[in-house]
């Protein structure tokens, strides 16, 4: 009993209590031996019965990310106690898991004794309490402790509005004048700067009002005033403002309370920027054809990234409500176009327009509409001929200009291509004369490399331009393709056999070891799919369709793939593209962590397992035919 005691006095938060409430606890903790790397608690599954004092030992504590990894590992030793924090603010909820990773003895306090010492002793309570408080602190720490997507509900509905502070929003910069600015010299401000709200400082810089379109349509043009007076003339006053660290939805009820459309950003006193209603309400949107509005709403590259971040909620969201894996690509598709598109139109803007008709075009997955959330850039530039004296400037031109549109869209997440198949390579921006070169070498020399270039740029699409440019290209492959040298198929048929699927002799899933974790590449799985549905297209002049589920469908109805084989295809690649996105989704979400290709199998269950090895077969049967087809060879 002494010894506890004496025990107790050394180690916080008993050092609080007074000596007659240690004897108390002494009399019921209860002495535990634990054996060397036991598993004694898991995160969120396990019910903590009381807390731990560590004796002698040592606890290892850590969470569980979706792919077995230890996040925020923590080691304790001798005096520690554990537990009181998930019994005070977890539901009585293990927060982490806990490995003994010694011959461990602890003192074990029940949960009943604990609570009653929280309620009576409020310095003891504080201690649990302000130790959280401390470790919320730590990013890593809070994201886990809050369990995201892939645990509870969606983000999007539920964290958004009620838990998402004005700080995590990118409002714009204020724009303003002062007092005595002409109305029309304060109209053209407005204009230049593409606002609809501006805001009137005084002499001392202080802003005390602010005017909107509206207020110039009912207060000057409705009115007929003369617009060389003074803009504090028809300014609106009510300035309304709220703090960077208040929640979003405080600041929709204030805005709708006061009746303002726009809402200054404050910290400490200073003016940060500026919200409007329309931006707050779209930013809650759960409809992704809302959030699409939203992205083509946003003005700056920092907006257009904080955007692109919250497309894994959208993709999480939807995949949890069935949404076909088709549908999700076009969504991430759509997006990225529309941030693609506002990135053109920013660069336009600062180097001048273009001197010549252009497209803009994405390649590969982005060219099929088949984007997932692990992407690089793939682009590239088709302009028009122009005559001999003009070539160098527009060409200039356009070499600017794809390398500003690179690295903004590197900026926003769509990193640079490894294989530099990206527009700011002088290779692959050029005149339409000059592209049409490349297709008929590409088809005319049927060499293995020329194979996979031209598999690349058959998948692309325009997403800026004069889409004339691309029809016109388009219409001239058709004809070279219509009588393509006899090696040229067999190349690309070669091209598309270079990946298996991932399955042994005995017909078992195929894998490698990373980090001690049987994975296999469920993006290189599904490239078969991908690879010969484009030699059968190629084959069938196939331009219009541009996904692989949009040139199934097209085979299909050419009589080239019976009803029977297009049902297997659409639902092997679209169920492997589903469980690809909900991975990568998963991993963003919820581990905090770069999404990539890598399935653990360990991580699917049985019925998946089963369900792969099905999907594997079908692929390797419809290699088998293709082989014969165009190689004729088993």
């Amino acid at each position: 009993m002494n010894n506890k005691i004496k025990f107790l006095k050394a180690i916080a938060p008993f050092n609080l209590l007074p000596d007659e409430i240690l004897i108390g606890i002494a009399d019921v903790l209860q002495e535990i031996h634990y054996p060397k790397d036991a598993l004694i608690y898991k995160q969120e599954l396990t019910k903590l019965k009381g807390v731990d004092i560590i004796i002698d030992g040592e606890y290892e504590t850590f969470f569980y990310d979706s792919q077995k990894n230890k996040r925020v590992l923590e080691k304790h030793h001798s005096g520690h106690c554990f537990g009181g924090i998930s019994v005070l603010l977890n539901r009585k909820r293990s927060l982490k898991t806990v490995i003994v990773k010694k011959g461990t003895k602890v003192y074990f306090l029940p949960r009943k004794d604990f609570r009653n010492l929280c309620l009576a002793y409020e310095d003891f309570f504080q201690y649990f309490t302000s130790s959280f408080g401390v470790k919320m602190l730590d990013e890593e720490f809070a994201h886990f402790y809050k369990k995201p997507a892939s645990f509870e509900e969606s983000y999007i509905a539920s964290e958004q509005l009620y838990s998402r502070k004005i700080e995590g929003i990118t409002y714009r910069d204020i724009v303003s004048c002062y007092l005595l600015t002409p109305i029309f010299e304060a109209a053209k401000l407005m204009s230049q700067q593409k606002v609809s709200c501006l805001f009137i400082r005084n002499d001392d810089d202080k802003i005390i009002g602010f005017v909107t379109d509206i207020t110039l349509r009912d207060r000057v043009i409705a009115n007929q005033l003369q617009t060389n007076l003074p803009i504090n003339e028809v300014m609106d006053k009510n300035i309304v403002a709220i703090a960077k660290d208040a929640y979003v939805y405080e600041a929709i009820l204030m805005m709708f309370r006061t009746k303002t459309r726009y809402l200054l950003v404050e910290d400490q006193g200073n003016y940060l920027g500026f919200l409007s209603r329309n931006r707050l309400l779209s930013e809650q949107a759960q409809s992704p054809l809302v959030f699409i509005q939203s992205v083509k709403l946003a003005v700056s590259i920092k907006d257009l990234k904080s955007k692109w971040l919250k497309v894994p909620d959208i993709v999480s969201q939807l995949l949890g409500r069935g949404v076909h894996a088709e549908i999700v690509n076009q969504v991430i598709t759509t997006i990225a176009d529309t941030i693609t598109q506002k990135v053109i139109e920013k660069v336009i803007n600062e180097i001048g327009p273009a001197p010549a008709q252009f497209v803009f075009i994405v390649l590969g997955s982005e060219g099929r509409k088949e984007q997932t959330l692990k992407t690089d850039q793939d682009n590239a530039i088709i302009y028009e001929d122009k005559a001999n004296e003009q070539r160098e400037l527009v060409r200039a031109y356009f070499l600017e200009f794809a390398t500003k549109v690179s690295d903004y869209l590197n900026e926003i997440g769509f990193v640079y291509c490894s294989g530099d198949f990206m527009a700011s390579n002088p290779k692959w921006t050029h005149s339409l004369s000059h592209w049409k070169r490349n297709y008929k070498s590409w088809i005319d020399d049927a060499l293995p490399e020329t194979a996979i270039k031209f598999s690349t740029f058959f998948d692309c699409r325009a997403v800026y331009g004069d889409l004339t440019i691309m029809d016109e290209l388009r219409e001239f492959v058709n004809k070279e393709l219509q009588n393509p040298m006899e090696k040229f198929f067999v190349y690309l048929t070669k091209n598309a056999l270079q990946y298996e699927p991932p399955l042994t002799f005995f017909k078992n899933i195929r894998t490698q070891t990373i980090e001690s974790k049987e994975v296999f590449d469920i993006k290189k799985a599904m490239t078969p799919i991908v690879d010969l549905v484009r030699v059968y297209a190629l084959e069938n002049r196939i331009f219009q369709k541009e996904n692989t589920g949009e040139r199934l469908k097209a085979l299909k109805e050419l009589g080239i793939f019976t009803e029977i084989q297009f049902n297997e295809l659409m639902q092997s690649y679209y169920y492997l593209m589903g469980l690809r996105l909900r991975k990568q989704a998963q991993q963003i979400i919820s581990d905090k962590s770069e999404p990539g290709n890598f399935i653990e199998l360990e991580s699917l269950t049985k019925i998946e397992q089963v369900t792969l090895k099905e999907i594997f077969k079908t692929i390797q049967n419809f290699q088998a035919g293709i082989r014969m087809k165009f190689t004729n060879s088993l």
